[in-house]
Formats: structure tokens, C-alpha cells, sequence
């Protein structure tokens, strides 16, 4: 075997192992990549069920029910244009309240319900998730000050 001839297998081999990292690498972030979407988002484009992602948008006015003796705390968070019902089960953060942004992480299930593992809300009165300012300006409904 000549010299050329090995330079070129060390070179092929090179470009499959680096072909091959890069492949390993790019299905780990696959793997760990959480999409956020809008409750419109959610029901045009028919997210699939036990897909990992996260939601957001303002927690409908008279939608919290809590369950009598338990940690379990349904509501409906919405865009002002459509709505996804959501199930934590859990304690939810102080700032948590009707009318007020969160962003919620978790899974749809079968049913069409949000299933949140974590749920976090706004900071102050004046703040708002990025995400969800995003979603209800595309939705038409942004009622907060221009940046």
C-alpha cells in the first residue's frame, strides 16, 4: 500500500468518525428539545400526544378548579383566541393567579389535556414570558406596552 493510498483511508475514516459524532450529537438535542407553543399553535397544527413541550399564554378567567383534599389543579390557558385545558398536579408558584401569563412544560394526552409537569408564572405585574407576548401578538390580542 502506497502512501497516497493510506493518506486517503486516514482521511475517510476521519470524515466518517466526524460524520458519525455529529449524527450521535444531533439526535441527543433531538432528544432534549422542548418546543414552546401557543394554545392556538396547539390546536391548528395538532401537536401529537406524549411529545414534550411547552405552553403558554394567560390562565382563563374562571377555569382554576382545584380538587377537595388533593394537590391536583385544573385550568384553561389561553391566547383570546383558543383555549387548552391543563391538569398539574403539584404546588403551584405564588404569583400563580386567573388572567396572568405562565408558561407550563409537560404533555398532551389522548384527550386533548395539557399534562403539566412544571408550572411557572410572571415575575411582576409588568411582566410577561417572552413566548406568550410573542403568541398574543400573533394572535392579535397584546395589550402591553411596544418595547
Amino acid at each position: 500500500m502506497t502512501r497516497k493510498r493510506r493518506r486517503l483511508y486516514f482521511v475517510l475514516a476521519g470524515m466518517v468518525t466526524l460524520g458519525l459524532a455529529t449524527t450521535l450529537v444531533l439526535i441527543a438535542f433531538q432528544d432534549n428539545l422542548v418546543f414552546f407553543y401557543s394554545p392556538s399553535d396547539v390546536v391548528e397544527k395538532g401537536v401529537e400526544p406524549d411529545r414534550r413541550f411547552r405552553i403558554g399564554g394567560l390562565v382563563e378567567e374562571n377555569s382554576v378548579t382545584r380538587t377537595d383534599g388533593d394537590i391536583t389543579v385544573a385550568f384553561r390557558v389561553t391566547d383570546q383566541v383558543h383555549a387548552v385545558p391543563v391538569v398539574f398536579r403539584g404546588l403551584l408558584p405564588d404569583l400563580f393567579r386567573e388572567g396572568q401569563g405562565i408558561v407550563a412544560e409537560g404533555t398532551l394526552n389522548g384527550q386533548g389535556v395539557f399534562v403539566a409537569s412544571e408550572v411557572l408564572a410572571k415575575h411582576d405585574e409588568n411582566y410577561m414570558p417572552p413566548e406568550v407576548a410573542d403568541a398574543l401578538k400573533r394572535a392579535g390580542q397584546w395589550q402591553g406596552e411596544e418595547k
